[in-house]
C-alpha cells in the first residue's frame, strides 16, 4: 500500500492507542459509539460510509475524509459512486470544500493505485 496510506493508519492507530490507554469513560464512549455507528444496522455499511465521507468534507476534516475514503475503497464502492457523493458534499459545504475534494480525489488515486 502506498507510503501515505501505510502512515496515516500506522499515526492512527498508534495515536487511538495511547488515547485509548488513557482510559477516560467518555472518549472510550465516543469511540465505541463512532464503531457502532458505521457497523451494518438498517441502512448498509456503503451508505452509511458514504454519509461519512458528506459529512467530513462538508466539515472540512481531512483526516476523517482519509478514513471514510479507505472505508469506501474497502467495501468497494466505484470511483463514481464516490465522486458523486463529494459532488452533493461540495453543493452542501460550498466553494470552501473545494480544496478537500482535490485532496480527496488524491487519495482515492493513490488507494486506487495501491490495489493494483
Amino acid at each position: 500500500m502506498s507510503n501515505i496510506v501505510t502512515e496515516f493508519n500506522e499515526y492512527r492507530s498508534k495515536m487511538n492507542d495511547k488515547i485509548l490507554a488513557d482510559n477516560n469513560k467518555v472518549i472510550k464512549r465516543i469511540f465505541n459509539l463512532d464503531t457502532n455507528a458505521f457497523a451494518e444496522g438498517t441502512l448498509d455499511k456503503k451508505t452509511k460510509e458514504l454519509l461519512g465521507l458528506v459529512a467530513s468534507m462538508v466539515l472540512r476534516c481531512d483526516d476523517c475524509v482519509k478514513y471514510h475514503l479507505e472505508a469506501c475503497h474497502k467495501e468497494g464502492l466505484t470511483k463514481e459512486q464516490v465522486v458523486e457523493s463529494l459532488s452533493i458534499a461540495n453543493l452542501v459545504g460550498g466553494t470552501i470544500v473545494i480544496p478537500h475534494l482535490r485532496r480527496a480525489y488524491e487519495y482515492w488515486d493513490i488507494l486506487e493505485e495501491a490495489q493494483g
